[in-house]
């Protein structure tokens, strides 16, 4: 679920609900037919617009969100945690069939072009929706990108597509994938469970001003992490920013 302003452009394209899941802890995913003609590329967001709602309030009826399936895909997929906001109360009882509209696909939260700069994910909880579908799309396109994501979520239970990047990294030998867990059990996670700071992103990119930085998660975290990246030396041009918000 992303924290951005709506547009309020008229919605162009209707998709109908064909499941939804629990993918994490208070963390829903929703599959969608996708419309005829409607294209993406991966990292992008839309508006979506609720046909019928109960209110007629804008700000409760339209949310701007993310894509987190990859453009290749045969189905839409947007993914949210779940709160007791009306907006998200509303989707949580959405049904097989319900029909939402969505408007144009747009956004610059996409992956460079230039294939000899590395890319560095820095994402905490459902800001991984877009960054899926990036990594996604990268590893079916066999893209040369060297690709980093360090993810950070509480435990386990609460980060969200865990299988699948983790199947991306099995598949893809120019993605490593660094998942934190802050407060998980230490006897159950193993693996890093620190905060993301200067030390940790070292660990992971051997030449800190080398890469093309995406930033994404709740606000605070976003801007901690920029501040961070900037007293090392990384360049402002180099670092891509979504931030998430309505956790």
């Amino acid at each position: 679920m992303r924290g951005k302003e709506i547009a309020h452009m008229d919605p162009k394209y209707t998709a109908k609900l064909i499941r939804k899941e629990e993918i994490a802890t208070d963390t829903m995913a929703f599959y969608w037919e996708k419309p005829k003609g409607f294209t993406f590329k991966a990292g992008h967001y839309c508006d979506m617009t609720l046909n019928k709602p109960k209110v007629t309030d804008e700000d409760v009826k339209e949310r701007a969100l993310s894509l987190a399936s990859a453009p290749y895909e045969e189905r839409l997929m947007t993914a949210t945690r779940i709160s007791d906001s009306a907006f998200k109360q509303w989707i949580e009882d959405f049904t097989v069939g319900t029909e939402v509209k969505f408007d144009e696909p747009r956004g610059e939260f996409t992956l460079h072009e230039d294939e000899l700069i590395p890319a560095v994910f820095i994402i905490g909880g459902i800001g991984i929706t877009p960054v899926r579908s990036i990594i996604a799309q990268a590893t079916y396109d066999q893209l040369p990108h060297k690709l980093t994501l360090v993810y950070s979520n509480e435990t386990p239970e609460t980060a969200a597509f865990m299988s699948d990047l983790n199947g991306y990294a099995e598949k893809n030998t120019n993605f490593t994938f660094v998942p934190i867990m802050t407060d998980a059990n230490p006897r159950e996670w193993s693996g890093e469970s620190d905060l993301i700071d200067e030390t940790m992103v070292k660990k992971y990119v051997s030449d800190i001003q080398a890469p093309i930085y995406y930033l994404c998660g709740p606000p605070g975290m976003v801007k901690d992490l920029r501040n961070m990246l900037i007293e090392v030396g990384v360049e402002n041009n180099n670092i891509r920013v979504e931030e998430f918000s309505g956790y």
